[in-house]
């Protein structure tokens, strides 16, 4: 039987994001886990950040791939205070989609084991080291090594161990 986890991802993706998401989800796959995620395994009946409570009550995990949607080229961060920074010309900020934050908040308040990875660019919130007691991964590449792919795999047990543990209602020493 396939454990549920809930999977935070934007809909629309690029080829190489989508190449990405695939890797992940397979691997899940591989784990006895069934990724669940509103907008393509659930469609919402409800307003859809209700959807949202409502899955996730009914999973074991959560994964939050933070996937870039917005990119700027320029503004202005903490404007009129003394910690303000602008976005240069040489350089653009990724964002990730809000419901990514949403989401990993929802997760982290039904306290199931979370595994967060960002695209390479992405920060803020969850996604920044520090702010939860997750440890922030790489997006895995598709094209990764032998070496990097057995490092992710080796990351999916640990969780899986602890999605695992929280399905069947066990605590792990």
């Amino acid at each position: 039987m396939l454990i549920p986890v809930f999977v935070s991802m934007p809909n629309t993706l690029s080829r190489k994001q989508s190449e990405a998401q695939q890797l992940v989800l397979g691997e899940l796959g591989h784990q006895g886990i069934e990724a669940r995620t509103l907008g393509r395994t659930d469609y919402p009946t409800s307003f859809p950040l209700r959807e949202v409570l409502t899955l996730a009550k009914h999973c074991s995990g959560g994964v939050i791939l933070g996937l870039s949607q917005f990119e700027a080229t320029a503004g202005t961060w903490k404007k009129g205070t003394p910690f303000k920074s602008a976005i240069g010309k040489s350089k653009s900020t990724q964002f990730p989609t809000p419901w990514n934050q949403l989401e990993a908040g929802s997760l982290f308040a039904l306290n199931v084991p979370l595994l967060v990875f960002r695209e390479s660019g992405i920060s803020g919130g969850v996604f920044d080291n520090g702010v939860t007691d997750l440890f922030v991964h790489p997006m895995p590449r598709p094209d990764a090594e032998y070496n990097e792919k057995k490092a992710l795999r080796a990351v999916l047990q640990k969780w899986t161990a602890q999605v695992r543990a929280h399905y069947y209602g066990e605590t792990l020493g």
